[in-house]
This record gives C-alpha cells, sequence and structure tokens, in this order.
C-alpha cells in the first residue's frame, strides 16, 4: 500500500505540493507519489472533488488519495480520513468525499471514516495555513505504510456531503448542467450516455444554440462545428471541433442544457 495520490488547487508556482512530498518521503521513503492535479481553481472544493471522483476508478486497490482543497483550514472544520471499499482518503471534511462515499454506499462497499484527532500521526509543529503539509501528508504517509485507519483518530458517521447537481427527468428527456470544463474548453454534462435511448435521436439546447446527435468522436463533424459526444468517463460532452466551446459560446459551470429525446 504504498502507492499515494495527491490532488490539490495549489498549483505549481509554489513549492507547496513539494513540500509535501517531502513530509511524506521521510515517513515512507517506498512511497511512490501520482499528482492527480494541482489545477483545480482555488477553494472550489466541487471541482476538486469532480477530478478526484473520475480519477479513482484507475488506481489499484489499496492506494491512499490526498486531496487538499480547504478554504476552511485552521477553523472548526475536521481533518478526516476515510477508507472507501479498497481506497483510502485523508482530506478536510468539507464534501471533498461526497461523490466517492456516494458511490462506496450504492455498491454496498464498507465505509469507516474517522476524524484526525491522534497528534502523533502529524508532525511535531502544525500551522493553521497548511495542514496539507502538516496534518494530511503525514497522516496519509503513516496510513500507505499500514497504519490501520481505525488508529488514526476517532471513528465518525456524520462526514459533511455537498451533493453534485443531478439531472432531472422532463417528460422529453432531461434537463441537465454542466459540470466539467477542460482544459480544451470541452463542458462535460452531468447526463451519463447510458441514460440516453438512442444517440440519433437525441438532440441538446445549451446557450440558445441546438446540437442533432451524440456523434461518435470530434473528427465525426467539421472543424468549428458545435457537437455533442461521449466524454472518456462515460456523459454527454459538448464540444467545439478543433476549437474551445466555452471560449466560443461563453458557457460556464452549471450552466443549463437541455436535452430531448425523438420518436
Amino acid at each position: 500500500m504504498n502507492l499515494i495520490s495527491i490532488t490539490t488547487d495549489f498549483g505549481n508556482l509554489n513549492g507547496f505540493t513539494g513540500t509535501m512530498k517531502g513530509v511524506i518521503y521521510n515517513i515512507n521513503p517506498h512511497a511512490q507519489i501520482v499528482d492527480i492535479t494541482h489545477e483545480i481553481p482555488a477553494q472550489d472544493v466541487r471541482s476538486g472533488s469532480i477530478a478526484l471522483w473520475r480519477a479513482i476508478p484507475y488506481f489499484p486497490a489499496g492506494t491512499v488519495h490526498i486531496a487538499v482543497v480547504d478554504p476552511g483550514v485552521g477553523t472548526s472544520r475536521r481533518p478526516i480520513a476515510a477508507q472507501l471499499g479498497d481506497q483510502f482518503f485523508v482530506l478536510p471534511d468539507n464534501g471533498l468525499i461526497t461523490p466517492m462515499l456516494e458511490d462506496a454506499e450504492s455498491a454496498g462497499k464498507p465505509v469507516t471514516i474517522v476524524h484526525l484527532d491522534k497528534p502523533e500521526f502529524w508532525l511535531p509543529t502544525v500551522y493553521t495555513t497548511f495542514h496539507g503539509r502538516d496534518i494530511f501528508a503525514p497522516t496519509g504517509a503513516h496510513l500507505s505504510r499500514g497504519v490501520p485507519i481505525q488508529d488514526l483518530g476517532t471513528i465518525i458517521t456524520d462526514p459533511v456531503r455537498t451533493p453534485l447537481p443531478k439531472p432531472t427527468k422532463t417528460g422529453q428527456g432531461y434537463n441537465a448542467n454542466i459540470i466539467v470544463i477542460d482544459v480544451f474548453g470541452n463542458c462535460s454534462t452531468n447526463l451519463p450516455v447510458s441514460q440516453v435511448p438512442d444517440l440519433n435521436k437525441t438532440s441538446l439546447k445549451i446557450k440558445g444554440e441546438t446540437i442533432k446527435g451524440i456523434v461518435p468522436s470530434y473528427g465525426h463533424r467539421q472543424p468549428g462545428d458545435l457537437v455533442a459526444v461521449t466524454d472518456s468517463e462515460g456523459f454527454v460532452e459538448i464540444a467545439v471541433v478543433n476549437g474551445s466551446a466555452a471560449r466560443a459560446y461563453n458557457i460556464q459551470l452549471d450552466e443549463p442544457v437541455e436535452v430531448r429525446f425523438h420518436d
């Protein structure tokens, strides 16, 4: 259990994530560290939870995921660790864990969550503005070395939850929302393609534009066309071929998308 992932909103300008890695290696020299992303928008807990949620299925059993998007650092918000099925998480109790927790519960997987209230697993000095270095990194390193999660703190059953918006059923299809905008300006909705009965007999409306059909990939339309495709996690995505849908149509997170099914 030496594999550790790190997800933050720290960016790469300063040495914050590198310092966290130094803490981890001091405790577990055999750790293998994977950066999921450090480009979460500052203090954007929901975007952090989505990025982590979309990456988790591709990690092996026993991975320890340290996630720090923590606008409440130094306040009464709890630091927590969780075992959800065969994956482990170390993160602030601010809703960041919600989609992974919901998936584990709906699948009937074992769930254990602890309040990290045992300072012997932290750094000797804890600063109120950098729990990523002083609490989360050392705790994740101890967990990766095999310290049982129950030894790290007190078991809790009331973690903070911030559920992601769900598409709502209508008489003609769904009302969905944009929940991810990637670096290319592609805009993913919260509607799984599995809920679309016929890709060819579907239309989407966003920002006053109508898209007919969900095509297999970007190359099935011409450069500059506004298209709908299946994104890499199986959700309906809106894109501009060889361009940025977000920039071209000023699409923002939470933008409504009307999805209609046709006979």
